[in-house]
C-alpha cells in the first residue's frame, strides 16, 4: 500500500538562470527513470518572475509515483508495470488496487477488493428519479457527471475521509457505481427497463450485463467480448497528467472531496480534444464509407490544414503508442470471433498504412494513438457511438482517484497557476452621462 508522503524527485545538480537584471540558481531534479527538469519552485519568490508554458506543455506540475510514459519510445507503465503485461495479465479491479494502491493486491486483497466492489454497485433508489429529470437526447457525459455529484448526496460518510481505508472504500464505491450510472443511462434512453447488477459475475461482465439484458433475453457475453471490454478499460486506468487528471487533481488541491473531483474530471474528459476523440475518429470513417470523403481527399485536406486527422498524433508519444497496437490486434479477435466484418476498420487500416509511411507525416511523428481503435472495438462489442466517452470515464477512474489520493496523501497545496496580464493599465470611470 502507497504510504503517506509527497513524491519527491532527488537533486542532482544546479540550473544557472541569466535574468535582465539578476542571476539566479535553481536544484535540477531527476525522476526514477531519469527525466530531468528544474524546479523553479522558488523563482518568483527570489526573482519577481514568472515562467509562461501555455497549456502547460514543458510545466510538471507535481511529482507522482503512478505512471510513467517515454513518449519518444513509446512505453507506458503503470506503477513500474510495462502496459503490455497489465494488460495481459491482470483483470480491471487488480490493475485498479495497483493504481490506487501502490502494488499488486494479495490474494485476500483481491478477494476483499473484489466483493466491496460487488457490494456497491447498487445505487440508492432515490436516484432513479434523477435519470427522469433528464431529457431523452441528453448528453451521456452530462447525466455521468451530474449523477456522481448526485450519487454523494446519499452517502454523505464517504465526503469526508479520514484514513486509507475511509479512501479504499470511497474508491470502491465510485469505481463500481461509475458502470451501473451507465448502464441505467443507456436503458433510460433507450427505452429499455433498467437492469440491476448481478453479484454472481465479475466486474466487467457485470457491466455488459447491465447494459445489454432484456426482459426476454438474458446477455451472456462471449469470453473475447468480455476480455475486449478488459482490455479497454485496463488500457484507459491512467495516463498521467492529461487535461482530466490534473483536473482531477486540481479541484481536490482546494481540499474538494473525492465526488466533486472526480465529476470535474468527467466534465474535462467530455471535450472532443480529449475524450471525445473516439467519437471523432468513428464519424471521421463513417463519412469516408458513406463516400462523403475520399481517404485521398482527406489526406490532401490534412496536409493543408485544413482539418484534423483525428486519431493521430499525441502530446506526449512522438512514437506509437503502446495502446493503439493491443487495441488494435483485439478488433481483429473480437471480428474474427463475431464472424463480422467492418468496412471502417478497413479504412482506418488505410489511414494507417498511409501515416507510417507518408514523409509528412512521419516527420511530424503523427502516428495512431489510443483513440484510433478504441471505437472500432467499442462498436464491435455493441457500445453505441454517444457512449464512448462514457466508457472512457469508467476506464480512467481508477487514474482519477489515484491521483486525487496521492495529493491527499502528501498534503498538496492548492493549486494556483499564474498569468502573463495583457489587458489595458490602470484607468479611470468615465461617468456614464459621457461613455
Amino acid at each position: 500500500m502507497v504510504e503517506r508522503h509527497k513524491p519527491e524527485a532527488k537533486r542532482v545538480g544546479t540550473a544557472r538562470i541569466e535574468l535582465i537584471d539578476k542571476r539566479v540558481e535553481l536544484p535540477i531534479v531527476e525522476g526514477s527513470e531519469h527525466e530531468l527538469g528544474i524546479d523553479i519552485r522558488k523563482l518568483r519568490k527570489e526573482t519577481g518572475y514568472i515562467t509562461l508554458d501555455d497549456a502547460y506543455t514543458n510545466t510538471g506540475s507535481c511529482s507522482s509515483d503512478i505512471t510513467f510514459i517515454d513518449g519518444e519510445q513509446g512505453i507506458l507503465q503503470y506503477r513500474g508495470y510495462p502496459i503490455e503485461a497489465v494488460a495481459e495479465q491482470l483483470t480491471f479491479p487488480e490493475t485498479a488496487w495497483l493504481i490506487i494502491q501502490g502494488e499488486l493486491p494479495t490474494r485476500d486483497e483481491l478477494r476483499g477488493f473484489s466483493k466491496m466492489l460487488t457490494n456497491k454497485a447498487l445505487l440508492h433508489e432515490g436516484l432513479r428519479h434523477h435519470f427522469e429529470g433528464f431529457p431523452p437526447d441528453a448528453p451521456p457525459m452530462a447525466v455521468l457527471s451530474a449523477l456522481i455529484n448526485s450519487v454523494s448526496c446519499y452517502h454523505p460518510e464517504l465526503l469526508e475521509i479520514g484514513d486509507e481505508h475511509h479512501m479504499l472504500d470511497a474508491a470502491a464505491s465510485l469505481i463500481s457505481k461509475v458502470r451501473t450510472i451507465a448502464a441505467f443511462s443507456y436503458k433510460k434512453f433507450h427505452g429499455e427497463p433498467i437492469v440491476y447488477p448481478d453479484p454472481s459475475r465479475n466486474y466487467c461482465n457485470n457491466f455488459l450485463h447491465m447494459m445489454f439484458t432484456l426482459p426476454f433475453s438474458s446477455y451472456e457475453p462471449i469470453p473475447e467480448v468480455e476480455r475486449a471490454m478488459r482490455l479497454f478499460l485496463i488500457l484507459h486506468a491512467d495516463h498521467e497528467q492529461n487535461c482530466s487528471t490534473a483536473t482531477a487533481r486540481m479541484v481536490g488541491s482546494s481540499g474538494a472531496n473525492l465526488f466533486a473531483a472526480v465529476a470535474a474530471a468527467v466534465s474535462a474528459l467530455w471535450g472532443p480534444l480529449h475524450g471525445g476523440a473516439n467519437m471523432r475518429v468513428i464519424q471521421l470513417l463513417q463519412k469516408i464509407h458513406n463516400g462523403e470523403e475520399s481517404i485521398d481527399s482527406l489526406v490532401t485536406r490534412v496536409k493543408n490544414k485544413e482539418t484534423l486527422l483525428w486519431g493521430f498524433g499525441h502530446r506526449v508519444y512522438k512514437n506509437f503508442d503502446p495502446r493503439t497496437k493491443l487495441l488494435k490486434k483485439s478488433c481483429d479477435d473480437v471480428l474474427r470471433t463475431l464472424n463480422k466484418q467492418d468496412p471502417l476498420l478497413d479504412i482506418a487500416r488505410q489511414l494507417e498504412e498511409i501515416a507510417v509511411n507518408d514523409e509528412y507525416f512521419l516527420e511530424r511523428k503523427l502516428y495512431p494513438n489510443v483513440d484510433f481503435y478504441s471505437g472500432i472495438l467499442l462498436r464491435a462489442i455493441g457500445i453505441p457511438l454517444n457512449m464512448y466517452t462514457v466508457m472512457f470515464a469508467i476506464g480512467r477512474m481508477p487514474g482519477w482517484i489515484a491521483n486525487w489520493a496521492e495529493s491527499w496523501r502528501g498534503g498538496s497545496r492548492i493549486y494556483r497557476p499564474r498569468q502573463i496580464y495583457t489587458g489595458q493599465k490602470q484607468r479611470s470611470i468615465l461617468p456614464l452621462a459621457q461613455r
